[in-house]
């Protein structure tokens, strides 16, 4: 038992403030109160002992801290008066009420508190007043017994607000005042400030009925309130560009200023931006009107094609165009030489066609990576990723710290695409079919809301064309038609399909590529290394795939390239006799490098003319000499058979074409191919079959025949030549250059990639195209048959058949997009993959966000009573196909989440906004009180938010692989005591610490981590391992450059508002 003699009051055990004062008023029939600060949720927690009083007076400060604030800045404007009007101080009764009502606990206990206060006060039992001519800080509560006590009343008085937290939860210190002449002291001075006061009582209920979220709102006004919180942002941002300068004969495009806009709020909001509209919509131009706007140096890396100033479209001439000044604009293969640069110049970095750089463990992104450091970024590309979530992963370490990001809530990137991995990783593409894609499509999902939201700016010309018509029409400018592609058939006869399916078989199945992998377990008797195996085994995978798609491209590629294999097993073999093998393996990372960008032409020359470490032929196994003479023997055999075929169907169907197919005669033609070969092989056929020469433009082409493109086939040359109406050319071109002059895309091989479809119809689907429709042709071998469906039947028979035969190296074939053998063909003969969007009348937020701004701009009135409108907004609505459902839209910082709970499942479900703006979209303006069931609802959705908020803290969290190279070199670092670093000077202290953060945070690129992992991890000494960090590090900037501060992320859990699906 505590001791009754002692009167403080501290919220320990059983000394609790709301205890004691039930106990009072149990036996009071008044109860007054002066406090500072105003808490309705104090009111709830005693508002059943309060029920036998009379009368309760509350007398207030209106002290909150945004009041504090505001009347300090009063204060500077108006120093002689310090106090407020009456009118201002009901006003701003209001706001407290306003704050308290929002922040109060949403459950039906609190909420029927509430509403029994206001009642008490429409009825007169509960009177409340402001005090508003001193600041009042005091915490003083009368109680005036009944006739029947003896005492005539206590005071308590102290630290404690009338709160949750003051009554029962913090550690206060009150003390309880018994002395009659203390009860008269405080009850005398208590009427005196009473009297001195505001009465606000029927302003607080007024408030409460009609202001507050207890007031009653139509699904029409809830639908606009979602649609202002949501869009907050934008409508809050400039719609104006700073400088709205346009060059000379340049459309000014709404869709482009207002991306422009967006980007820039992006880029100094995360310190980089996704500038990732689809092809042909001016993302160029867009980033020189953003280099404008931002305030410092630009450094520009770019594809050679669009550094060259001949070149209309190239950086710099667009810079130059739109005023941009201070800025070098360097080729991407120039990494080197700008790292020799004074970077501390630069402000920011363009990177275009970033979609490149998806591929972290290669020394080329590490150079990317020192560049970036401490930069701000903006990534210029149309397919930031394809299917693999890591794509993006190493595009965002280009301005995010991978372990500190300051993207909302997911401050840890490393371990959120490691779980989306590890989630797709559970089912296999096949054998667990509807699974995969379903995780894929979830994982799509959270990428999207987690990531792109914050970051991205896209837009699909569907989306320009509906939401920016208006300006479109002015402009006069309207987006050529993408027709569905068109697919050509060339037929093999009988014999020569037999020779095109064997030669098919002995690729995939009988070849074993043992002169591309000696250094694997079944040939080689020395020590292996994982890696190296896993290397060499990749490349054999390769050198299959490039044989079938040389095949597939032209018999005349085929055969030059099966010389060429003929000519490298014969030397090697000849090698193994004189007791040498010799093993290419430096130059493995780089060939995969060349398989992402597609310069197959690149890769054979490396392969065939690179150094080679020699080995005894004598630590490897017989077997190896046993697969060199029987691929060789294979290989030959192939050759014989195609020294039998004099005939080339696929050339004649495209002779016939170019002869009699009508779209072909009335415009300049575009061909790509994956092969050298096959361009100078269709560029001598044609120049013998017509009386007018095509231009083939390859990788090896001289930088002047460039110009000779550029002046044939880009609508912007100045003056336009007609020197050539025919283009053959391969990847080389399929990105950086505008080709508008046409309008038609051959893709003479099969577009194994179809994200490669989409970049080389981007060549001529451009925004100022002079053309209504766009045509592509397909080409795709078949047999000789009888109607149209046969002829298709054949070519995706033998599309599954290049797909199933190579297995798992299918994936080289694809450039590693998940393209499986039943949807390849589907994919590529679709419009979407030309046009990277649906022919679906998907829905966009861009309609929303129109909407919205519609409303501000021409219904102001009405935009500014929904600004008003209090969180925890909730309205009632009628949908057929919602039953007792709730939806709640939750604030976490930056964060917006949605949920949806209904009555009869266990657990609420994650909706995206798109989804919960076709629930809450109507022009349902009754008002209608929501069911009863509503807390219960309210309570799974909260649930459900709190599970998600502790996974997303479970995956920041998440223990570090022991295998991660920046974990070990962090722990070999924290190693060293200050014993073994005596030496250090300041700066190397300093520098050894920033090498610390920046590990920790993952602020430095793989590669750079690997590299000195392996150089360190045998170093004893810490000078040593000093060196090794200095020469390998102080690139990053970490010597010289302070590491970008952390944003701290508002961490307060928010209901925006609520709607009830009766």
């Amino acid at each position: 038992m505590v001791n009754s003699d002692i009167t403080f009051l501290t919220n320990e055990d059983e000394r609790k403030l709301s205890t004691r004062l039930s106990n009072l008023l149990s036996k009071s029939n008044r109860f007054d109160c002066l406090v500072g600060y105003f808490y309705l949720s104090g009111f709830y927690l005693i508002r059943k002992s309060l029920e036998p009083c009379e009368k309760i007076r509350i007398l207030i400060g209106l002290e909150t801290e945004s009041q504090v604030l505001k009347a300090l800045q009063r204060a500077k404007i108006q120093p002689e008066f310090d106090f407020h009007s009456n009118s201002e101080t009901v006003k701003e009764f209001s706001k407290v009420v306003l704050e308290q009502l929002e922040t109060a606990e949403e459950t039906a206990e609190v909420e029927t508190g509430i509403e029994q206060f206001v009642r008490w006060c429409a009825e007169g039992k509960v009177e409340v007043r402001a005090y508003d001519k001193h600041k009042i800080h005091a915490k003083l509560y009368i109680f005036t017994f009944n006739s029947d006590q003896v005492d005539k009343g206590r005071v308590i008085t102290g630290s404690s607000n009338l709160s949750l937290s003051g009554l029962h939860d913090n550690l206060e210190f009150n003390v309880e005042l018994k002395n009659r002449s203390d009860y008269e002291f405080a009850a005398a001075k208590f009427e005196e400030l009473w009297k001195d006061s505001v009465e606000v009582s029927e302003n607080f209920v007024r408030t409460v009925k009609n202001e507050s979220h207890l007031a009653q709102f139509s699904p029409f006004e809830l639908y606009l309130k979602f649609l202002y919180e949501y869009f907050r942002t934008e409508l809050n941002s400039p719609r104006e560009l700073d400088q709205d300068y346009q060059p000379e004969n340049f459309m000014r495009l709404q869709y482009q200023h207002d991306a422009v806009l967006t980007a820039k709020r992006i880029v100094e909001e995360y310190d980089g931006v996704f500038l990732a509209d689809v092809v042909g919509l001016g993302k160029t131009y867009m980033a020189a009107m953003l280099a404008r706007e931002l305030n410092g140096r630009s450094l520009v890396i770019a594809p050679p094609a669009l550094i060259d100033k001949n070149n209309p479209g190239a950086w710099q001439n667009v810079f130059h165009d739109f005023g941009v000044r201070g800025f070098h604009a360097e080729s991407v293969g120039k990494l080197d030489a700008i790292l020799k640069l004074d970077l501390s110049k630069f402000q920011y970095v363009f990177i275009d066609e970033a979609h490149r750089f998806r591929n972290e463990d290669n020394e080329t992104y590490a150079k990317l990576h020192r560049i970036c450091r401490n930069k701000k970024v903006v990534l210029v590309t149309a397919t930031p990723f394809n299917n693999r979530p890591n794509d993006l992963l190493s595009q965002l370490k280009l301005f995010q710290n991978s372990r500190s990001s300051t993207l909302p809530n997911l401050p840890n990137l490393d371990n959120f695409f490691r779980n989306l991995n590890s989630r797709l990783s559970q089912y296999h593409r096949v054998a667990d079919r509807e699974e995969y894609l379903r995780v894929m499509r979830e994982n799509a999902r959270e990428v999207r809301e987690r990531i792109l939201k914050y970051l991205m700016v896209r837009r699909t010309r569907s989306e320009i064309s509906r939401f920016y018509d208006e300006d479109l029409t002015k402009q006069n400018l309207k987006f050529p038609e993408v027709e569905t592609p068109q697919s050509v058939y060339y037929e093999l006869s009988k014999r020569e399909n037999e020779i095109f399916t064997r030669t098919i078989e002995r690729i995939a199945k009988q070849i074993t590529y043992a002169r591309y992998r000696p250094l694997v377990e079944k040939y080689f008797r020395g020590e292996l290394d994982e890696n190296t195996v896993t290397a060499q085994n990749n490349l054999a995978g390769f050198m299959k795939v490039l044989l079938v798609k040389r095949l597939e491209s032209s018999f005349e590629a085929f055969r030059k390239t099966l010389g060429r294999f003929i000519a490298v097993y014969e030397k090697y073999i000849a090698a193994y006799r004189s007791g040498y093998v010799y093993v290419s393996k430096k130059k493995t990372n780089v060939i995969f490098d060349l398989i992402e960008a597609g310069d197959f032409n690149r890769i054979e020359k490396i392969i065939e003319s690179e150094e080679a470490e020699r080995y005894d032929a004598k630590d490897f196994d017989s077997q190896f000499f046993v697969d060199l003479k029987s691929d060789l023997e294979t290989l030959q055999a192939i050759r014989a058979d195609w020294h039998t075929v004099d005939r080339d169907p696929k050339w004649e169907k495209f002779l016939s074409l170019l002869k009699n197919e009508p779209t072909f005669q009335k415009t300049k033609l575009l061909l790509f191919t994956e092969s050298k070969e096959t361009a100078e092989y269709l560029c001598r056929r044609i120049a013998d079959s017509f009386d007018e020469d095509a231009l083939c433009f390859t990788g090896s082409s001289k930088l002047r025949m460039r110009e000779t493109v550029i002046d044939n086939f880009d609508a912007r040359a100045k003056p336009p030549k007609d020197n050539f109406r025919i283009l053959l050319t391969t990847d080389t071109l399929a990105e950086g250059v505008s080709l508008h002059r046409s309008n038609v895309v051959i893709n003479y091989d099969i577009p194994w990639n179809p994200t490669r479809m989409m970049q080389r119809v981007g060549r001529i689907n451009r925004v100022d195209t002079r053309f209504d429709r766009v045509f592509t042709y397909n080409f795709f071998p078949s047999e000789e048959g009888n109607n149209e469906i046969g002829l298709r039947e054949a070519a995706e028979a033998k599309i599954e058949a290049f797909i199933e035969m190579l297995g798992t190296d299918a994936r080289l074939l694809t450039e590693n997009e998940e393209i499986k053998s039943f949807n390849l063909f589907d994919r590529i003969t679709s419009k979407e993959t030309l046009t990277g969007e649906s022919d679906a009348d998907e829905t966009s937020e861009l309609k929303y966000l129109k909407f919205i701004r519609d409303i501000q701009e021409n219904q102001k009135e009405l935009f500014a009573r929904i600004k008003k409108l209090p969180r925890k907004a909730r309205a009632a609505n009628n949908l057929p196909e919602y039953t007792n459902a709730l939806l709640t839209y939750f604030r976490l910082g930056k964060l917006d989440k949605f949920y949806l709970a209904n009555g009869e499942n266990a657990f609420a479900q994650e909706i995206d906004f798109l989804e919960a703006a076709k629930i809450l979209e109507t022009d349902n303006q009754n008002k209608t009180s929501v069911g009863k069931d509503f807390f219960a609802l309210l309570k799974k959705n909260q649930d459900e938010l709190a599970k998600s908020l502790e996974a997303d803290r479970e995956t920041t969290h998440a223990p570090l692989s022991n295998r991660d190279a920046a974990t070990k070199l962090q722990r070999r670092l924290f190693v060293f005591k200050p014993e073994q670093m005596q030496d250090f000077t300041d700066t190397e202290d300093k520098f050894w610490q920033d090498a610390i953060s920046a590990l920790r945070d993952g602020a430095v690129a793989k590669k750079t981590v690997n590299k000195v992992w392996k150089t360190v991890e045998k170093i004893s000494d810490a000078r040593g391992v000093l060196e090794v960090l200095k020469k390998n590090l102080s690139l990053n900037g970490l010597a010289n450059e302070e590491p970008p501060p952390i944003k701290k992320q508002i961490k307060i859990r928010e209901v925006i508002l609520s709607e009830h699906l009766l």
